[in-house]
């Protein structure tokens, strides 16, 4: 659900990277003031790096001629609790823009917004965090994932067509495009809903302290080892981003098939030429586009998408794992500060 520049107006585009940035920054000072564990900087790491080889994989809508793949959002703030798990999905979806050109680099912020702001910091805790703190267990797991994927990629669809909307994107009448949108990303939601409750609940198998620690905001406690799950991700994240994402579906994705059965076309016609710049500086900075080589030309590359994969499980460890890290040390120096002045 990537959007594209040519989906957005300059002043719409600009709104919601003001508005995605404001959560980004109200994240990071709620995760200075509240704790974070020095057990939470791996898990945002691998978490980050499994959700970008994750995206990666398309799966196939049966009878529609679309695909989809997950968000991620309820995945990760289910693991690292809603704020972390925010600043963990924009890390990827920056890096997505920037070095593999999927998604506008003005729609940005709109896709931080629709993927990230409403899971994280509306779905999960007003809907998965009452409904887990009740009882936590496989089933409650399986029942809270499933409804809050649904409930916020329909969120986030509604969103993209609000976005649109506002932008005046006339090929995309309103009530076309909402009764194009939704039904698909239920069916995508459904996928997304059973994939994030078998992870959730194979971590929760392995250790449930990850998913108690996001729900109630306590520590990790230092004597509990994470070593075998994060081995465990890590070896699903380099299989997934290495090996399963060669086998992707190659249908277009359900924000795609949405705007092709409206409009006619999936290549909207850039208007202002903003965008054009955008789009140009997108183009210096994607050393991947579309997760292949640049030289590969129409056909693609037998390793390319592998080679993505892998790279950009890389960047999201790294940029995941260094976000935590360097909040990690700012809240420490904080209280160092705090102790020496008392």
């Amino acid at each position: 659900m990537h959007m594209a520049d040519a989906l957005l107006s300059a002043a719409a585009g600009g709104t919601m990277c003001a508005v995605s940035a404001a959560s980004i920054g109200y994240s990071i000072t709620k995760i200075r003031k509240d704790e974070l564990s020095e057990k939470k900087v791996p898990i945002m790491a691998v978490s980050g790096a499994f959700v970008f080889a994750a995206q990666m994989i398309n799966f196939t809508i049966p009878g529609t001629g679309s695909s989809g793949h997950i968000g991620g959002g309820i995945l990760l703030a289910s693991l690292l609790g809603g704020y972390p798990a925010l600043l963990t999905i924009s890390a990827v979806l920056i890096i997505q823009c920037l070095f593999f050109a999927d998604g506008g680099l003005l729609a940005l912020g709109c896709n931080i917004f629709n993927m990230g702001v409403i899971p994280c910091l509306l779905v999960y805790p007003f809907l998965v965090k009452p409904w887990l703190k009740k009882r936590l267990s496989t089933s409650a797991i399986s029942a809270a994932s499933m409804a809050a994927v649904i409930i916020g990629l329909q969120l986030g669809a509604f969103s993209v067509v609000l976005e649109t909307r506002a932008s005046g994107i006339s090929e995309l009448p309103f009530g076309t495009f909402v009764l194009l949108m939704q039904p698909i990303h239920l069916a995508i939601g459904i996928v997304e809903g059973a994939v994030t409750a078998a992870a959730l609940c194979f971590v929760y198998k392995m250790r449930p302290e990850i998913l108690e620690s996001a729900e109630t905001g306590a520590s990790i406690a230092k004597t509990v080892s994470l070593r075998n799950v994060m081995a465990a991700l890590i070896a699903v994240t380099i299989a997934v981003g290495g090996l399963l994402s060669v086998f992707a579906s190659a249908y277009p994705d359900g924000l795609e098939w949405s705007i092709e059965k409206a409009a006619g076309t999936t290549e909207l016609e850039v208007k202002e030429p903003f965008l054009e710049e955008a789009g140009k500086i997108q183009s210096a900075t994607a050393f991947m586009p579309d997760y292949d080589y640049k030289s590969a030309g129409d056909e693609g590359s037998s390793t390319g998408t592998s080679v993505a994969g892998i790279a950009g499980g890389v960047m999201t460890f790294a940029a995941s794992g260094g976000i935590a890290l360097i909040i990690s040390a700012l809240k420490k120096k904080s209280k160092r500060e705090l102790s020496a002045s008392a």
